[in-house]
């Protein structure tokens, strides 16, 4: 009997921001004091970090909602299903629906709400709700819907993670560079065969790690100081992202008994290139072996962080095979996994 993904689905914007597009912003240190540095070299360090070339933003008319049922849209016809025959609709974000040129996050009624409202589902007894988990929000949806599954509380699931961070940025931080929008989805059913989730591991570390992202005032002191952004301390996420994320990876495949020889696929938050490929070199050693080529696809040289959407959009690009020299087969085990705000981690095994 598995639990396993039928239909998948992506959303990804159509206006592209490329990095020589950052050569007029106005970088500055976080006490407002400005770089000593171009921005040709503080763009050309970026991307020798991150590997971002460009990235997606959304259209000014669109919300993270909209971009959420595009993607919902999309995977409930790859699955072939009744949208009224979801019981549940789990919807991961961070900042709510945000209006282009709005310093203001609406989240009531939740985007779950809003997206069950878009798809014209009548039923009342299919579920609507949002998770706050950072960015490994939609990994969380399918661990939540795999155990409602397993619990028989449910048949099938609907989980999409939607992100508009394009809104929510400092301009005047070099870290808004990351950021970028989209929207990923997943139809979640059970069914009589072998595929599907083999074991999970989920995380949340708040001690001394629960402040690494934050929301904190634009670097420019002489903008409105009530007005937050998104922020992070990138060093200690880096460090604490190769401590604890090979860790969470190798105690979920250890679960199942499966070698890591046959892990095909590693489907990654895309974070930071530089901080993917340690995270992934650092798991293999784990096992004394060398990470090998090609198991870790990466989408965000082209789409950057979409947060919560990079998970399902860079597993959706893979099979629907729109990624170069990039496949998976069935019966290929693979490995979703991801870290983020909270600080949360978290990992799936999962057969194709």
């Amino acid at each position: 009997m598995g639990i396993k993904i039928t239909g998948i689905g992506s959303y990804i914007p159509s206006v592209v921001e490329k990095n020589k597009d950052f050569n007029n912003h106005n970088f500055l240190n976080a006490d407002g004091s400005k770089i000593n540095h171009e921005n040709t070299l503080i763009i050309e360090k970026f991307k020798a970090i991150t590997g971002i070339e460009e990235r997606r933003y959304a259209e000014a008319h669109l919300t993270s909602s909209d971009m959420g049922f595009f993607a919902a849209e999309k995977a409930i016809k790859d699955a072939q299903i009744d949208p009224e025959t979801l019981d549940y609709i789990i919807v991961a974000h961070n900042y709510g629906d945000v209006k282009k040129g709005s310093n203001f996050s609406d989240i009531v009624p939740s985007l779950a709400s809003r997206i069950k409202h878009k798809l014209r589902i009548q039923n009342p007894s299919c579920v609507a709700y949002d998770i706050l988990f950072g960015c490994p929000g939609w990994v969380e949806g399918m661990i939540q819907a795999q155990a409602y599954i397993k619990a028989g509380m449910a048949k099938k699931c609907l989980i999409i993670g939607t992100e508009m961070l394009s809104r929510v940025v400092d301009h005047h931080d070099r870290d808004s560079m990351i950021y970028s929008d989209g929207a990923g989805a997943s139809i979640v059913e059970q069914d009589e065969s072998d595929q599907g989730i083999l074991s999970f591991e989920t995380a949340t570390y708040t001690y001394d790690e629960a402040y690494f992202l934050f929301n904190g005032v634009s670097y420019n002191q002489k903008k409105e100081q009530d007005t937050k952004y998104i922020k992070m301390y990138g060093r200690k996420i880096y460090n604490f992202a190769l401590t604890n994320v090979p860790k969470a990876m190798k105690s979920c495949l250890d679960k199942t008994g499966i070698p890591i020889e046959e892990v095909k696929k590693i489907f990654i938050h895309q974070a930071n290139e530089k901080m993917d490929e340690a995270i992934c070199e650092r798991f293999y050693k784990l096992y004394d072996l060398s990470m090998p080529d090609g198991v870790m696809p990466m989408s965000i040289h082209k789409l950057g962080n979409s947060s919560v959407a990079t998970v399902p959009t860079i597993f959706d690009l893979v099979r629907s095979g729109q990624l170069e020299n990039q496949e998976i087969n069935k019966g290929d085990i693979i490995i979703f996994a991801s870290v983020g705000a909270g600080m949360n981690i978290n990992a799936i095994v999962y057969r194709y």
